[in-house]
């Protein structure tokens, strides 16, 4: 557990999860995150509660690429499609950790060659720091061979604590988005969000983006500096979430589908639309998408993502 103040982050060694990330508010502490109360409910996460998602976040259509002329097969787990690096990907393994006894958590992890049908012998090292109301995950990989790598933090955020999230105001800064076709694959295009009602340049209620409430699953493509908010999250409660990122794309995914699988923390309620996922990522399918930038990773060119999420209350210094 990292711990600064009244504010305490729990990480899992399995898949390196977010379990649990409580932030005090009007007298009491919120769990802002959605988790499981027992480490081993995480061996059933079918919606991949908080874990660092890959060796490929998101959808590789056909479950399978090519790579220097050869044809790669992969593990379909959303058929017919490879999702999230595969049913025992780096988010189902478990994580060598090492407290570094500053507020920081080092987590590491070895993906053999052919690990999901993926070629390559990877090296993963994930960081995570709490400093005051501040998450920040660095995530790097090394590989011996050209591979493809895109990971994704993968917490559903619910600042509240419970109940659902139509009532949060979210802001995005992004001007375009990528559509996807009935698979969730995106069709290569990005269009202008200018016009569609999950435009989210402005704040808005996640109720009047999605005004017909059959939830949201996509990916927009961020024009803001790194240096600014990728996207702001609001509660009623007063809790204010901050994300900046180094990637170019955010899948913003309302939850829908959300059922309970295991026990819930306690006062979570895990059901349709009980939390939003807010996932930083290089574009989907880049694999198979002429014209979406390679996520390809050499030997002398390593990976690397610096994600920082804060939620604190708002104005609070």
């Amino acid at each position: 557990m990292l711990s600064d103040g009244d504010v305490s982050v729990t990480i899992l060694s399995l898949g390196c999860i977010t379990q649990d990330w409580q932030v005090p508010v009007n007298g009491r502490r919120v769990p802002v995150v959605l988790g499981y109360q027992r480490p081993q409910d995480y061996l059933n996460n079918p919606y991949f509660l908080g874990v660092i998602a890959g060796r490929v976040a998101n959808r590789i259509s056909g479950a399978g690429f090519t790579l220097d002329g050869q044809r790669y097969a992969l593990p379909v787990n959303d058929p017919p499609n490879h999702l999230h690096g595969g049913p025992a990907g780096i988010h189902a393994q478990n994580w060598g950790v090492e407290p570094d006894g500053t507020g920081a958590v080092q987590l590491r992890l070895v993906s053999p060659d052919g690990d999901q049908g993926y070629p390559g012998r990877v090296r993963f090292e994930v960081t995570v720091t709490l400093r005051g109301h501040m998450l920040t995950y660095d995530m790097r990989a090394e590989t011996d061979r050209p591979t493809p790598v895109n990971l994704a933090q993968h917490s559903y955020y619910n600042l509240m604590g419970q109940g659902g999230v139509h009532d949060h105001q979210l802001q995005v800064s992004a001007d375009h988005f990528t559509p996807a076709d009935a698979a969730m694959i995106p069709t290569g295009q990005q269009l202008p969000l200018a016009g569609q009602a999950f435009a989210l340049r402005q704040p808005g209620p996640l109720r009047q983006a999605d005004p017909g409430q059959n939830g949201l699953d996509m990916n927009f493509v961020l024009s803001g500096a790194v240096t600014d908010a990728a996207a702001v999250l609001t509660a009623p409660n007063g809790l204010r979430l901050a994300l900046q990122t180094d990637q170019p794309c955010l899948q913003l995914y309302t939850g829908g589908a959300l059922s309970a699988v295991g026990a819930a923390l306690p006062g979570q309620n895990h059901a349709p639309f009980g939390g939003v996922c807010l996932e930083p990522q290089q574009f989907p399918n880049a694999l198979n998408t002429p014209g979406f930038a390679s996520v390809l990773v050499l030997p002398d060119q390593p990976y690397r993502q610096i994600l920082q999420v804060r939620i604190a209350p708002d104005g609070a210094p």
